[in-house]
C-alpha cells in the first residue's frame, strides 16, 4: 500500500499515529550567542600587499602581525580581543598605505620643482633647449 492511497483517520496525526487535537506546530528558539553580531575584519591581504610594497618604517609588517593575531583571535572565539587587533591592523594600515603614497608623490613633486627651477633661472641653465643636459650634467661635476 502506497501512501498517496493510504486514507489517515480524522483524529490521527501523520506520522505519530497518536490522537491529538492537531495544535499548531510550536516554535523552537536557539540561541546562538552573538549571532547578531558580526566577526571582525582581519585586514589580512590589505596587510600583505602594504608588506610586499615599500614597508616603510615596517608598518606594513606591523599590519601583517596585528591582522594575524586578529584571525587567530576569531577562530579561537575572542571576539573582543579579535576587534581591538583588527583596529590596529587597520590603522597600521592606513598609515602604511598613507606613506606608499606619500613618498612618490613627494619625490614626483621635488622632480617638477626641481625641473621648473632650472627652466626659469636667468638664462644660467638652458635645460629644455638644445644644450640641456650638458648644462644639467655640469651640476654635478667636480
Amino acid at each position: 500500500m502506497d501512501n498517496h492511497s493510504y486514507n489517515f483517520p480524522s483524529d490521527c496525526t501523520p506520522l505519530t499515529n497518536s490522537k491529538s487535537a492537531r495544535k499548531p506546530a510550536a516554535s523552537t528558539v536557539v540561541n546562538m550567542g552573538n549571532a547578531d553580531k558580526c566577526p571582525p575584519k582581519d585586514y589580512l591581504v590589505w596587510s600583505l600587499c602594504n608588506t610586499l610594497y615599500v614597508n616603510f618604517c615596517c608598518l606594513g609588517f606591523m599590519a601583517l602581525i596585528y591582522s594575524i593575531k586578529a584571525r587567530d583571535q576569531k577562530t579561537q572565539g575572542n571576539l573582543q580581543m579579535a576587534q581591538e587587533c583588527s583596529d590596529k591592523a587597520k590603522w597600521y594600515n592606513i598609515l602604511a598605505a598613507g606613506w606608499n603614497m606619500l613618498i612618490p608623490l613627494l619625490a614626483v613633486v621635488l622632480l617638477v620643482l626641481l625641473l621648473i627651477h632650472l627652466s626659469t633661472s636667468q638664462g644660467s641653465f638652458d635645460f629644455f633647449g638644445e644644450d640641456g643636459f650638458q648644462h644639467f650634467m655640469k651640476l654635478f661635476s667636480w
